[in-house]
């Protein structure tokens, strides 16, 4: 997830982990969803994030490159029918395992 800063509240409350719990608040979020080659960015737009969640904020260099250049964007309808044909694929495989488990595969 990315977008803009607008807001950190920060308590102050140590966790187990020893680190802070801060709120954030981002605007413009969007969400990178990547199925094998294929990326789309679905816009969020203002996404409020509780504290424990919060794992690492950082600045993107918007001068480096960000992808791979064998990363191809799609529009969301067709990263959404990539998530739904490996979703019945990884099915399918699971599927079929179970059928052949009197085979001993170890």
């Amino acid at each position: 997830m990315a977008g803009k800063l607008r807001s950190f509240d920060q308590f102050g409350i140590l966790s187990r982990s020893c680190s802070l719990l801060d709120n954030v608040v981002l605007e413009g979020a969007c969400e990178r969803v990547v199925v094998g080659n294929l990326y789309c960015d679905i816009p969020l737009g203002l996404y409020a994030i509780r504290g424990e969640n919060v794992v690492l904020i950082g600045v993107l260099d918007s001068e480096k490159e960000e992808l791979p250049p064998h990363m191809t964007a799609v529009s969301a309808a067709e990263i959404k029918r990539a998530q739904k044909a490996e979703r019945e694929a990884t099915y399918l495989k699971g599927s079929m395992r179970k059928r052949m488990e009197f085979l001993d595969f170890d």
